[in-house]
């Protein structure tokens, strides 16, 4: 892979930082920060979160393992890998086969990373990282907290191309890693 030439563009400076709202998982802040352009300050503003994660269980049927739920920004169901927040010291590895185990009642034992990515670089200042494992089996019945709510959905490996294509599979994050696993894994 050919490799990009360094960035000519300068970093902003930021002058402050205040946080102007709490949503429980994540805080939304205020930041003033100088222009390396022309120097005049501007406002702009940032989600600020734990580090997400998600997992792509697959069986030993080569099925994966996907949860649906219900997400209120869309006020619907999606389908999605199951995923969650790190929790403080926790290895994002062990933080997505904790999130399967609870979202699923699946049990994976090894997660393979598929990568990580800035959710929005906008806006976000966290990582999301993205896991596979084969080996998930069923262990115990899904167990939920708080406003989660998710339904186990099994789906051939096969098929989650079409599934993408289609639209059935919409929250981009878990559309890039999926896309990401197909091409890597040569699954089509």
């Amino acid at each position: 892979m050919r490799r990009l030439p360094p960035s000519k563009l300068d970093a902003w400076r930021e002058l402050s930082r205040e946080t102007i709202a709490d949503g429980r998982i994540f805080t939304v802040e205020r930041s003033m920060a100088e222009s390396p352009i022309d120097g005049k300050s501007r406002a702009f503003h940032r989600i600020r979160s734990v580090d997400w994660v998600q997992l792509l269980p697959i069986t030993r049927g080569n099925e994966a393992v996907l949860v649906r739920q219900y997400r209120h920004g869309l006020q619907r169901i999606t389908l999605e890998m199951p995923g969650g927040l790190v929790d403080a010291g926790e290895d994002p590895g062990t933080a997505a086969l904790r999130e399967c185990l609870e979202e699923t009642g699946y049990r994976a034992r090894s997660a393979q990373p598929l990568g990580n990515v800035n959710p929005n670089p906008a806006l976000f200042a966290h990582r999301l990282y993205s896991f596979y494992a084969t080996d998930a089996e069923p262990e115990r019945a899904i167990q939920n907290t708080g406003s989660e709510v998710t339904e186990v959905v099994l789906v051939p490996v096969g098929d989650l191309e079409g599934l993408l294509l289609a639209g059935e599979i919409e929250h981009a994050l878990v559309a890039g890693a999926l896309w990401r696993y197909l091409r890597l894994h040569g699954h089509r």
